[in-house]
């Protein structure tokens, strides 16, 4: 904003505008609500913005209030001609126009898309850098068959992060690995509610399904002999994909789900291949073995 020929009262908004907004706009989201002291609709909304900017601060929001009949320069500045208008303000430019949103869940919902796109510097970010590479050691440690140390890793975690969502839904899994699948449930009962809504923790639940549906210490020889004597007994290859999961030998299970797939798609209302997209799921769907495995579903599904 140029300052020739202005008031001394229109330099000096410009300068708190430069330091409360633009400045902290270079590596925060910086939210300005224009508003004043007679506008109804503005003290309606003023509760629930400012709810919405403290809990969003960790995430590198923060909330400048701008009142237009103190800041009338400013406010011209921005083309403000009706009252409550709220502007989402990133390295000194807007953004995004937020005045049509009107509850909490708006909010959230532009904030969330806001935030997916822009590089906010934040408490949040900082701590999701500090916390992957402990994440991708507890992954590849409940990969490699030790669930237990796997358990160990991700509850420090969750001492660092008590709501990181990843560390709690790793726990939930190594929890199922270990066949403590009520401790595993209890474990999400903890969880508030919107946490508990996250799809590492959906991922944890479908760990536990599929701990639940297989049976421990069971022999294979015997399950490979009936499949090998019969071929067609989808029952005995369900079962030894049972055996293989809760051995940790998921090549071997995922293997005889899609033979039983491959030989009767729709054998017990599609039972494999529920099995089999669970056991996706519990893996993790970005995971490099489950898009090998994808692939031969769907060329099983569509050949």
């Amino acid at each position: 904003m140029a300052t020739l020929g202005l008031s001394e009262k229109d330099k000096q908004a410009i300068a708190d505008f430069r330091r409360d907004v633009v400045e902290p706009s270079q590596t925060k989201l910086v939210l300005v609500d224009f508003w004043a002291e007679w506008c109804n609709p503005c003290k309606q909304l003023s509760p629930i913005i400012e709810k919405i900017a403290a809990d969003y601060a960790d995430q590198g929001v923060l909330l400048v209030k701008i009142n237009v009949d103190e800041n009338r320069f400013i406010a011209s500045q921005f083309r403000v001609q009706s009252i409550p208008t709220v502007y989402a303000i990133f390295q000194g430019q807007p953004v995004a126009d937020l005045s049509q949103a009107r509850t909490e869940s708006q909010y959230r919902q532009m904030l969330d898309q806001i935030l997916a796109q822009l590089p906010i510097e934040s408490e949040a970010s900082r701590q999701a850098q500090d916390l992957a590479p402990l994440l991708a050691m507890a992954e590849e440690v409940l990969a490699g068959g030790d669930a237990e140390r796997a358990l160990s890793i991700f509850a420090q975690i969750g001492e660092m992060a008590p709501d990181n969502a990843e560390a709690l839904g790793g726990q939930i899994r190594a929890l199922a690995a270990l066949g403590q699948a009520d401790e595993a449930d209890a474990l999400i009962a903890s969880l508030p509610a919107e946490l508990a809504k996250d799809a590492a923790i959906e991922r944890g639940r479908a760990a536990i399904a599929l701990a639940r549906s297989a049976t421990p210490g069971v022999d294979v020889a015997p399950l490979l002999a009936r499949v090998q004597a019969n071929p067609d007994d989808l029952e005995a290859l369900f079962e030894l994909a049972s055996a293989h999961m809760a051995s940790g030998n998921r090549d071997a299970a995922a293997e005889a789900l899609l033979t039983s797939i491959a030989k009767d798609r729709a054998w017990e209302d599609g039972k494999a291949r529920s099995q089999l997209l669970q056991l996706f799921e519990v893996v993790g769907l970005e995971d490099p073995w489950v898009a090998a495995q994808r692939r031969r579903l769907s060329q099983i599904l569509f050949a």
